[in-house]
């Protein structure tokens, strides 16, 4: 295998549309409402991609160095503790994806509809930080955060409620507590993705230490969990389709929701 497809496949270029389901949620929404910014809508795409590629090249490179990733692991290959990529060369994807998003992060927030030295654009920025950390310490570190169980509020914090209502507020500089229903909703079926990858690996995760949400609560009451998280993002989205003022434009937003929930299956 060339080093060239050993990178790519630790891209893990497949887990895009989950990460991209709330930055088009928040872009159709703000067009609905007469708002939509092309420089906004794309640089969000592009940004939110470097992201979800470098949480999956940190993670690759967090779990191989933890011993998390090992010969009973059960998924896809992982680059790192095969070999085909070193932790040197991995270290060093992670840092450029980590300053490629700053630099995407920067110029999306520069064409948002707010000055760039006004509070609502240091905040944004603030937020932007968090992000690449928290893609980062999701397994790297002396301490990540998803070895202790918290990375279902992660996701569904950054993957539901920052991406909708962070390219909404950038699109418009505004914010409407309404928007909270469909990004829970996808927050929701984020969290879900996680928790069925956690179920697939419950039993190499206790033994190596790595102590995620499923571990922690067991097999049986994280199927449980996992039908509230589904049956929750239906409950909101249709409450928020049918009953807020989107009705008239639900169908771009409708084809937004199922693009995420198809990501829940076919992870």
């Amino acid at each position: 295998m060339s080093k060239i497809k050993s990178y790519i496949i630790a891209f893990r270029l497949r887990t895009l549309p989950l990460a991209l389901s709330s930055i088009l949620m928040g872009n159709f929404i703000a067009g609905y409402h007469q708002s939509y910014r092309w420089s906004v809508g794309i640089l969000a795409l592009v940004t939110t991609v470097l992201l979800q590629v470098l949480s999956n090249v940190a993670n690759d490179y967090g779990d191989a160095v933890s011993g998390a990733d090992n010969e009973e692991r059960v998924g896809p290959e992982r680059m790192v503790s095969s070999g085909r990529i070193t932790t040197d060369e991995m270290k060093t994807t992670v840092i450029a994806f980590s300053v490629l998003s700053l630099i995407a992060g920067i110029v999306l927030i520069a064409c948002g509809d707010f000055s760039m030295v006004s509070i609502k654009a240091w905040g944004l920025l603030f937020l932007g930080l968090g992000a690449i950390a928290a893609a980062i310490k999701y397994t790297v570190g002396n301490s990540p955060y998803g070895y202790k169980g918290l990375g279902d509020i992660f996701v569904f914090l950054f993957f539901g409620l920052t991406g909708v209502l962070g390219t909404y507020f950038l699109h418009t500089g505004t914010f409407d507590v309404w928007l909270l229903l469909p990004a829970s909703a996808v927050g929701f079926l984020s969290a879900g993705v996680l928790n069925l990858n956690n179920l697939r690996d419950v039993e190499n995760d206790a033994k190596t230490g790595k102590h995620t949400l499923v571990v922690r609560m067991g097999s049986s009451w994280a199927k449980k969990y996992h039908t509230f998280l589904v049956v929750g993002a239906w409950c909101l989205w249709f409450y928020t389709v049918f009953v807020s003022l989107l009705v008239i434009g639900n169908g771009l937003l409708s084809l937004c929701f199922l693009f995420s929930l198809k990501t829940l299956f076919l992870c």
